[in-house]
């Protein structure tokens, strides 16, 4: 799994660092197939002065790519938000993977 995180208008430390590739590990937990992961991570300044944390992330598993953002003040809480939008989202993507194959039906003896 390529892992890239970035920050716009932010420094991305190693603690920050670590705390997103933990979290990522649950995906990885329940679905082995991921290719490729990109993390963005940004602070947008409002009109009031207040800064809104924005996480964002594209995951290219095999047969789909999925996309999620999520903000809140704090960056740990939109981190934690956007793991668990990624996470129904590649649940849902092995569900569908695995449900295309269906039994085929018995023959009706008469």
């Amino acid at each position: 799994m390529n892992l890239t995180i970035s920050g716009h208008h932010l420094d991305v430390t190693p603690a920050l660092r670590s705390y997103v590739t933990s979290k990522l590990d649950r995906i990885t937990r329940h679905f082995d197939q991921v290719v490729d992961v990109k993390v963005i991570l940004t602070v947008e300044k409002q009109k009031e002065k207040e800064k809104r944390q924005r996480a964002e992330c594209n995951i290219h598993v095999k047969g789909n790519d999925m996309f999620a953002e999520s903000s809140h003040f704090d960056l740990y809480a939109a981190v934690d938000e956007l793991v668990d939008k990624l996470d129904r989202q590649v649940v849902r993507h092995k569900d569908r993977m695995q449900d295309h194959h269906h039994v085929a039906p018995k023959r009706v003896i008469q």
